[in-house]
């Protein structure tokens, strides 16, 4: 173990267990996995993605590159988890990536010794030939070595949320800037929202041994977070990664609820979406320590220096015994002081520069001070010797267990990027910085290249200050905050040269300093083509450790400033974020909502068979026991209803309430007939086009006054329907004065057909006068039925006498059992969408399968209701020659010439003796159905030239399903065409 006995933040009363690769380890409460696999000795983590190389823990945030693991088993799992942000719980499960058969012996590390032909861009030049090997072998060879960890392939069990927030002042980070922003601002009384991805509020701050105001830091950001808390306009989530920035200042972030727990209390979200409006945000995300770019910098036991420094304060957790601290800045200095005081020997402070912080204490604690030295290579793996040139040229060994690298900071400004603001290159901390933010954002503190901790704390308080000031605040007076000594002095090296070894700049993606130089010499000199030829920066990490070195030796390469070569922008989400916590609730059952009509619960009483039908449940059909199949129970329906009388929950109608004093001049417009004629209290049925001239919704619309009426359209597009008026109405003619408004969620619908439909109403509604003259075909009436409106409509989908019924849905329960109490004497059944759907083929109705998109008016049969008086939508397009010329599909109704045989749509239409190919293909079936009424199948097709063929014969040609039908072309009314029944 490599426990340091006291300090740190962790909780020694509380151990944890936990396996990594199947081994059983310990930690404590406040741990990460990468901090307790650090405290057990554990180097080896991972292997690299190209060359299989091991790996260890090279960071302690978010922008690890090389500890990534599959965290839980089964379908928990999770892969391309990072270690060092994952809160350590009791019986954490994890296991290593991208390693074959184990991540000690990786049989594919071969691919080491294959590295030659691994070069940058190698996938554009290898693989080529010969071209018949790329399907069979080469592909699926690349595809099973791509990507680290694996997918589960099974359903995700874990739930999540969404919520939206909204505040004055959002405060992105909440270290050192972060918290004194905050702290700023929720004194003067704003509503503040402060994101961290951290367990712990307090940043660098829990990392550093420095002071504030006299007392410890990690114990002022304690005491600062508690007074937060008690603060009622300050809103706190830890734990919550803010992953991307948009139009409109919004924000958005994941909170992690549930994920440091071993399982998730039941009904608990694992993660919430948040979405925050924010007035003004400041952006304090802190810095990340540049690596240095020198052979086997990615060996096992290197790490960045300022992650020496988290794992030893924080977690007390010791990196190694004997440490070797290369650095290019100040910083790196301060962890060879804190190594020393966890007890860590540290053989030497290798510095390039030429001058240094005091060294004196560290001289007389044994440490060796070697300034303008380089570390060149590290050897081993685990590490156990770094290789370095004097300052003299000469080379020596250091035998260590660690090196910790300090190649300076770079300001953690992806997410200010998010909307295209490019970042400038700045000489005085020889990083980039934002120059153009999103509106409303400012960065501060280390994001805005102040990094001691003094400038820091001034700049967020400044920040915070400035949004008061804007938001017509007032900052409340307070003294500044003092802080210990902090020196940020730093000179970059961006390659150390001379080296053997292979230098990595971007870890993830295995690209190497020799890939940079590589792509430079073939012309990749764009930034943006370095990073597809080479794919620096296109990991999981979007290159947060590797993006500036990268762009430094190109410019190199390429004779240019690092301002000259520029840089990339980040692209949301600037984390990894789960597919499911973007989805929230919308997926399963619950990817569109459920919705179940106001007869639902009778229907199930009655044994109802459901369907999908848009997004609502209908009753498909009603079979009783001594029912054998479907079939059986449909015929039953259809034949029980027409001869009696059958009631159909038709509620899933889309229903739009259109009032006003234009509404009719808008209907005449929306619908190929007129509408303005309509007399009040009658019905008509009515076609809608598209703008391309092709048929959109049919449906009937009943006005109930001259200024209001109600339409209704096909289950499918009611939604569509109601977005198509809006669009009318508001964009193509805003000077209507009308309005628009969806209620089908709020009337329940029943249509009651048959013969004995009239007497059946009669008895439910004794008051109503239901005779032809009170109520003919297609009239309507508003009534009252226990205190509530109700109206009654005349109108017919099955070809029978039939009414339709409407309660508000709060009264459609009632109203169901009221309809059928009535009708015991008629022997009234119910009947489901097959029945209806079998009666409105028998009566030649188009409905959904004719109303695919691809069909006309006139393919429909309905071209004389084109009004020539007006215009409306898709007048003029529907006059195109293809979509007027006769020989264009049009409905027919087709039966078998042998009436045992079966039609069934979808299949394609062939004349007599014509070849069976696609050139010779003159139609299809659109809906085909046993008729009951007929006593043989029947179908609806579109037909080449049908309505003149009306007699003709044609071959129902199936070649999927096998047999084709010879039938008989024929008037798609098969029942009374006539049209007696419906008016009787």
């Amino acid at each position: 173990m490599s426990r340091i006995a006291t300090s740190g933040l962790i909780d020694r009363s509380r151990p944890l267990s936990f396996t990594f690769d199947g081994k059983s380890f310990s930690g404590f409460e406040g741990d990460t996995l990468a901090s307790a696999l650090v405290a057990n000795d554990v180097r080896l983590v991972g292997r690299s993605f190209k060359y299989h190389r091991p790996r260890g823990i090279l960071t302690a945030g978010s922008e690890e590159p090389n500890a990534l693991v599959t965290l839980r088993t089964g379908a928990h799992a999770e892969p391309n988890t990072r270690a060092t942000t994952i809160s350590l719980f009791d019986g954490l499960e994890a296991v290593s990536q991208n390693r074959w058969p184990n991540l000690a012996f990786d049989l594919l590390a071969v691919n080491q010794l294959a590295s030659p032909l691994f070069v940058a861009g190698f996938y554009y030049k290898t693989f080529m030939w010969p071209a018949k090997f790329w399907e069979k072998i080469y592909e699926p060879l690349i595809r099973r070595a791509s990507g680290l960890g694996n997918l589960s392939m099974l359903p995700d069990p874990d739930q999540y949320d969404r919520q939206h927030g909204f505040c004055d002042l959002l405060v992105i980070g909440g270290g050192a800037a972060g918290l004194a922003a905050v702290l700023t601002a929720g004194r003067a009384g704003l509503r503040v929202i402060l994101v961290d991805e951290d367990a712990r509020i307090g940043g660098r701050l829990l990392s550093e041994r420095h002071q504030i105001n006299g007392i410890a830091a990690m114990q002022w950001a304690e005491a600062t977070a508690a007074e937060l808390a008690t603060l009622p306009n300050v809103r706190i989530l830890n734990r919550t990664t803010m992953f991307g920035i948009y139009d409109g200042r919004e924000y958005c972030a994941v909170e992690r609820l549930t994920d440091h727990l071993a399982h998730a209390p039941a009904g608990q979200p694992r993660q919430r979406l948040w979405k925050i409006v924010a007035k003004r945000a400041i952006l304090a995300t802190g810095a990340i320590e540049r690596p240095l770019v020198f052979g086997g910098n990615d060996r096992p036991g290197v790490m960045t220096a300022s992650a020496v420094s988290t794992y030893v304060n924080r977690f007390a957790a010791l990196p190694g015994k004997r440490a070797v601290i290369f650095t290019t800045s100040d910083s790196g200095w301060q962890t060879a002081t804190d190594l020393l005081e966890a007890g860590a020997e540290v053989a030497a402070i290798v510095d390039p520069r030429d001058s240094h912080p005091p060294a004196e204490a560290l001289r007389q604690r044994g440490v060796e001070i070697l300034m303008g030295a380089t570390v060149t290579d590290v050897i081993g793996a685990p590490v156990r010797e770094a290789m370095v040139r004097l300052a003299d040229g000469s080379a020596r060994s250091i035998a260590t267990d660690l090196v910790a690298m300090a190649g300076g900071w770079n300001p953690a400004i992806g997410l200010g990027s998010n909307l295209g603001a490019r970042p400038v290159w700045s000489d005085a901390i020889q990083s980039f910085l934002l120059d153009d933010t999103p509106p409303g954002l400012a960065p501060a503190g280390a994001a805005a290249g102040q990094f001691s901790l003094g400038k820091a704390l001034a700049d967020g308080v400044r920040q915070a200050e400035r949004a008061i000031d804007a938001l017509g605040g007032k900052a409340s007076t307070a003294d500044p905050l003092r802080t210990s000594d902090d020196s940020d002095d730093s000179k970059p090296l961006w390659h150390v040269p001379g080296i053997r070894g292979k230098a990595f700049v971007d870890f993830q993606n295995d690209v190497t300093d020799s890939d940079i130089a590589l792509a430079a010499r073939e012309g990749f000199t764009s930034i943006e083509h370095l990073k597809r030829y080479t794919t620096l920066g296109m990991a999981t990490d979007q290159g947060k450790t590797s993006q500036l070195n990268g762009h430094a030796l190109l410019a190199a390469a390429t004779g240019k400033s690092i301002a000259e070569a520029g840089t990339i922008l980040s692209r949301a989400p600037y984390h990894p974020v789960s597919i499911g916590v973007l989805a929230g609730h919308h997926r399963d059952e619950h990817f569109r909502p459920e919705r179940r009509t106001a007869s639902h619960n009778w229907a199930i009483e009655q044994g109802a068979t459901f369907v999908d039908a848009g997004m609502w449940k209908r009753a498909q059909w009603f079979a009783r026991p001594s029912e054998r199949d479907w079939l059986e129970t449909v015929n039953r329906e259809v034949t029980m209803t027409r001869n009696g009388v059958g009631i159909c929950d038709v509620s899933t109608l889309g229903k739009i309430d259109v009032q006003g004093p234009d509404a009719a001049t808008l209907l005449d417009r929306l619908y190929i007939n007129m509408f303005s004629t309509l007399a009040v209290g009658k019905a008509r049925y009515g076609v809608m086009l598209r703008e391309d001239g092709f048929v959109m919704d049919d449906g009937t619309t009943t006005r109930f006054a001259e200024d209001s009426f109600f339409v209704t359209t096909t289950t499918v597009n009611a939604a569509r329907v109601m977005q198509h008026i809006d669009y009318a109405r508001q964009i193509l003619w805003p000077d209507l004065d009308v309005q628009a408004t969806s209620v089908t969620e709020q009337w329940a619908t029943y249509a009651v057909a048959g013969l004995r439909s009239r007497e059946l109403l009669q008895q439910a509604f004794p008051e109503l006068d239901l005779s032809n003259e009170a109520l003919p075909y297609m009239g309507a009436a508003k009534f009252a039925w226990k205190g509530s409106e109700a109206r009654i409509s005349r109108l017919s989908f099955s070809g029978e006498l039939a009414y339709e019924v409407s309660m508000p849905a709060t009264h459609g329960d009632a109203l169901i059992r009221h309809l059928f109490e009535a009708g015991r004497p008629f022997d009234v059944i119910p009947y489901g969408t097959e029945a209806l759907g079998v009666m409105r083929i028998e009566k030649g109705h188009p409905a959904g399968n004719e109303l695919s998109g691809q069909t006309t008016a006139a393919d429909l049969g309905m071209g004389r209701m084109m009004s020539k008086k007006k215009d409306f939508i898709g007048r003029i397009m529907a006059q195109r020659p293809g979509l007027i010329d006769p020989a264009r599909p049009s409905l027919v109704g087709l039966k078998p010439i042998e009436r045992t045989l079966k039609i069934r749509a979808g299949a394609h239409l062939l004349s007599p003796g014509a070849k069976q190919i696609a050139a010779n293909d003159e139609g299809y079936v659109t809906s085909a159905a046993w008729s009951p009424t007929l006593g043989h199948s029947i179908a609806l097709a579109l037909l080449a030239n049908g309505p003149e063929r009306h007699g003709q014969r044609i071959i129902v040609h199936d070649p999927v399903r096998g047999g084709d039908v010879e039938a008989e072309i024929c008037n798609p009314v098969f029942f009374d065409p006539e049209g007696a029944r419906v008016r009787g």
